[in-house]
């Protein structure tokens, strides 16, 4: 993991303002060759101003030390050389202050005016004292050479440390730049990474719901006529043979039906599930496993949907035909024109009315049933209402887990339709839902 500007910064943990010991240690050894130099050169300009050599030495060695301040105070250690220039001393300590104030984070026009000022110190005094010497020695030489010489010096003093010293200000704030970029990169892709957690936690349970509500669909409606008919068996075992052996024929059927649709929808499952999301993560970087997963588990929960293989609006007459061979009294009633609907929707209609008939074998045994369909221009609409039960018939025992309901109106609601159930006034259940035709 990259760290931060300042964790960077504490990280190396230099003494005072040096970010580094190594830093440290490079400006004091600099700050000890600038004062040697600069007590040297300290010297013939005490000759040359009538001073003691002592003073000249201590002078030189208080202006060369500054340097060790260059990072701290870049523009001090610029003025300290434009001082000193008329002495004719301080040339390490002006290249690196120079360089120093370049490579700062000060503004441009100020970087821009102390070079300016150094620049122009170092004119004057080259042009000075070359004059000097050449009258001095009685040279005769052009009057061209001293102010190119000049020139040359001045520019061939500043201009490089300058030039390095921006370079090398603009390369820092380039990388200080970067590393904040991928910092920040870093945190989003972290933030990705939870959010694709999530939201694959969330796919998880999605998919769990999915398998409970399709077992509940599969296992309940057909053990539910399977007990129903194991019932009237045992009723009728002795009294009428024939009708007994129909009975367990239609239980073996009944029970043969529901061991198939339980091995499609596992084989779905085995098929879309865990394949696919091993498939993915091997295929992709660690920070999108998360939502690799998240895709892998909405492609299975709506797998067995889209592949077309669920069951459809066409089966309804062998669903009822189901429900009447248990004993149950339904009239089946389809209004409009029958089309084609999407797989999911039809399934999903197909569902609603499987459970309503469940519900009914399970808490009114015996009761006459009414299956209503509609097929409207844009939605499909859909009604199961039973009447109370009579006294007579007593209820099937069925156990009830209460998510019968539950299911059907979240399948419902993921088509974007309604679900509304609840008691008649009477005393009978009546389950109502509508579903958009163009889920």
């Amino acid at each position: 993991m990259t760290t931060t500007g300042e964790e960077h910064v504490t990280a190396r943990g230099g003494p005072w303002w040096w970010d580094r010991r190594r830093s440290a240690v490079f400006d004091v050894v600099l700050a000890v060759l600038s004062a040697v130099e600069c007590a040297l050169e300290g010297i013939p300009f005490a000759w040359r101003a009538g001073m003691p050599v002592a003073v000249g030495v201590v002078f030189g060695l208080l202006a060369g030390s500054v340097l060790l301040v260059r990072r701290k105070w870049p523009i001090a250690v610029v003025l300290v050389v434009i001082a000193v220039t008329p002495a004719s001393m301080g040339l390490l300590m002006g290249v690196v202050g120079l360089y120093s104030l370049a490579a700062s984070d000060l503004p441009r026009r100020i970087i821009g005016s102390l070079a300016g000022m150094q620049s122009l110190g170092v004119l004057i005094v080259m042009f000075v004292r070359l004059r000097q010497d050449a009258a001095r020695d009685e040279l005769d030489v052009a009057d061209w050479i001293v102010p190119f010489a000049s020139i040359t010096m001045a520019l061939g003093v500043t201009a490089p440390p300058l030039l390095l010293g921006l370079y090398v200000g603009a390369r820092r704030r380039l990388m200080e730049s970067l590393r904040e970029r991928a910092d920040s990169l870093e945190r989003e892709l972290q933030l990705l990474a939870e959010r694709a957690e999530e939201r694959a936690e969330w796919a998880r349970g999605e998919e769990r719901t999915r398998i409970a509500r399709e077992m509940h669909d599969v296992v309940a409606h057909r053990v539910s006529l399977m007990v129903v008919h194991a019932a009237a068996l045992q009723a009728v075992a002795r009294k009428d043979p024939e009708k007994a052996v129909r009975n367990a024929a239609l239980v073996g059927d009944m029970g043969r039906q529901a061991l198939t649709e339980l091995r499609e929808m596992l084989g779905v499952l085995r098929s879309g599930g865990e394949g696919a999301v091993r498939q993915e993560r091997a295929s992709v970087p660690l920070a999108a496993v998360g939502a690799a997963a998240a895709a892998a588990a909405s492609r299975a929960v709506g797998e067995d949907q889209g592949a077309g293989e669920g069951p459809s609006l066409s089966e309804l007459d062998e669903l009822v035909g189901q429900s009447a061979a248990a004993g149950m009294v339904v009239d089946l009633s389809v209004e409009g024109e029958a089309r084609g609907y999407a797989p999911e929707v039809e399934s999903t209609a197909f569902r609603v009315v499987q459970e309503a008939l469940t519900n009914v074998h399970k808490h009114a045994a015996g009761a006459k049933t009414y299956v209503r369909v509609a097929h409207r221009v844009s939605e499909i609409a859909m009604q199961v209402e039973n009447e109370p039960p009579s006294g007579a018939v007593s209820s099937a025992g069925l156990p009830s887990g209460g998510n019968g309901l539950v299911g059907m109106k979240e399948r419902v609601s993921a088509l974007g339709g309604v679900f509304v159930s609840g008691p008649t006034d009477a005393g009978g259940f009546r389950v109502s839902a509508v579903i958009p035709a163009s889920s």
